[in-house]
């Protein structure tokens, strides 16, 4: 009898566990999805006028598509095993750099001064977030 019991609530156990949040099979938002959230976003936050919408659309709409590639192509590469050489992730660092330099600049002629100040503002912020995240992270799986 007792070993029932045991045998029943470790199964009940191991179901618990085996439930994980949905994150892994969860659909990801299109790129043109994405875009609009965060055209909206931004809209909100730095109050855009029709012509700015239209032009941050386009800009981040490209962004999203490249990043969409380029994350497809990773897993890709992943799925079949291969691992990134030092020059393929230097080029990809460099890669990710020069569109971040790129949207930046596009950025600083699509807004306004104070605008543009209010979303490095939002950037760094968000930033920060991220980086204290992935800290968090990083110290709870220390191996």
């Amino acid at each position: 009898m007792k070993t029932w019991i045991l045998t029943a609530v470790l199964l009940v156990g191991f179901n618990v566990f085996a439930q994980h949040g949905g994150r892994g099979d969860r659909q990801r938002l299109t790129a043109e999805q994405r875009t609009e959230l965060q055209v909206k976003k931004l809209t909100l936050e730095l109050d855009l006028n029709d012509s700015q919408k239209a032009n941050v659309q386009k800009l981040f709409l490209d962004k999203n598509k490249k990043v969409e590639t380029a994350m497809a192509e990773r897993k890709q590469n992943r799925e079949a095993g291969q691992k990134l050489t030092n020059d393929q992730k230097f080029e990809m660092k460099s890669k990710m750099l020069d569109e971040q330099i790129t949207t930046k600049a596009e950025m600083k002629k699509i807004l306004t001064k104070d605008q543009y100040e209010k979303w490095e503002k939002m950037r760094a912020e968000k930033k920060n977030k991220f980086e204290k995240r992935s800290k968090k992270y990083q110290k709870g799986n220390k191996r």
